[in-house]
């Protein structure tokens, strides 16, 4: 015993120590925090906005949290000898800035800095997500982003389909779905939610079936109706994320508006024939000037020249195809993993196995994301409906 201690007092000589405010304060000016404790020890609460990776594969781990040498990081466990020896192993790895957190978690909560209880995977989930468990950039963290996430999925045709099954299937917590139409036979060609049992009943009510079927522990909320300007800004609401599965060029427009007022990411997703076209349009996004949909379309087009997927047709895998990329997108949005679609336009030709990614700019003129120009948003237009993929 007397050796350890001698050792952990030798550490103390080459890694400093910080007390818990002083990480707290780290914590706010881009420094971060990780917590070493093992799981059992963390179910009691784990410092907000901390990473948890265990003492035993912290150094397998933490090129996964950050790659950059230089950045503070902040060790923490129960009462700072076990974080004394974490950070010695990363000093040796060449990262610069790490400290010991003295007295630990212990001393965080005696100083009531703010902590939460982490939600942590069951038995089940640890089973049902394992090969997610198992990808460096989403693992444990990762998924349970995903189990706490909100999505909402408007239309439930082609795009809508394999967007909510994707999505169920990865575990996103809680799945909205949209959708005042019921299904009809020439849906089955492209739509995988519904089935010829199906047909007659709403297609929300279609697909909570197949969803809650393949995966029964997430939840799953249904709006049979149509979105309109009196009911979006009530449904949006509770959702982080706004899928855009429909096949209507006005009601694209209302999303859009909706989305840009309550600062949504919008995933636009559309079909037609042989082509998809995939976008997230979010206004808001901290990182660059991002356009809306507004920016890239100013005004729906006379419907002379738009038509719809029942009078031009579609290829029955396209929305299929158009559903992954959608749901991916969104995945990586909660995840916070890979380069997003914002301010970009990703444009896929099935014909020729094309792909290609266009940079689309956020007009300086636009009114309703160009907050420059004007403080309030223009009131919300009510559009003709139109069929949905």
């Amino acid at each position: 015993m007397k050796d350890i201690k001698n050792y952990l007092q030798g550490l103390k000589t080459v890694v400093k120590e910080i007390d818990v405010k002083e990480a707290y304060n780290k914590l706010s000016s881009d420094a971060i925090i990780i917590d070493i404790r093992e799981k059992d020890e963390i179910k009691s609460g784990s410092p907000i906005g901390s990473y948890r990776v265990s003492k035993g594969v912290l150094e397998m781990q933490i090129s996964n949290i950050t790659s950059n040498s230089n950045v503070h990081i902040a060790l923490m466990c129960a009462g700072g000898s076990r974080s004394l020896l974490a950070a010695n192993s990363l000093l040796q790895m060449g990262y610069s800035n790490v400290f010991s957190v003295k007295g630990g978690f212990k001393a965080w909560k005696d100083q009531s800095l703010p902590f939460e209880i982490p939600k942590s995977l069951n038995e089940s989930d640890l089973e049902r997500y394992k090969r997610h468990l198992l990808i460096p950039e989403i693992g444990e963290k990762g998924q349970i982003k995903l189990l706490k996430s909100k999505i909402l999925i408007v239309g439930a045709g082609g795009i809508g389909s394999s967007v909510a099954y994707y999505l169920a299937a990865a575990g996103v917590g809680t799945i909205g779905i949209i959708d005042n139409d019921i299904v009809d036979k020439t849906n089955l060609q492209r739509q995988i939610l519904h089935t010829d049992d199906s047909i007659g009943k709403p297609k929300v009510e279609s697909a909570k079936e197949r969803l809650q079927a393949l995966n029964p522990d997430i939840d799953i909320k249904i709006y049979n109706e149509r979105v309109t300007k009196h009911n979006i800004e009530e449904i949006f609401q509770d959702y982080d994320i706004v899928l855009d599965g429909t096949d209507n060029f006005n009601t694209r427009y209302l999303i859009n508006d909706a989305c840009v007022k309550l600062k949504k990411p919008n995933i636009h997703g559309s079909v037609f024939l042989f082509e998809g076209q995939v976008s997230t349009f979010w206004p808001s996004y901290e990182k660059e000037n991002a356009p809306c949909y507004r920016c890239l379309y100013a005004s729906p087009p006379p419907s002379e020249l738009a038509p719809s997927c029942a009078e031009a047709g579609v290829l029955g895998v396209l929305p299929g195809m158009v559903g992954i990329l959608c749901a991916t997108e969104a995945i990586k949005i909660i995840t916070e993993v890979g380069d997003l679609l914002v301010s970009k336009l990703l444009v896929y030709n099935a014909l020729d196995w094309e792909f290609d990614i266009f940079d689309i700019e956020a007009d300086k003129e636009c009114k309703y994301c160009n907050n420059k120009i004007t403080s309030e948003y223009p009131d919300y237009i009510d559009y003709d409906e139109s069929c949905t993929v």
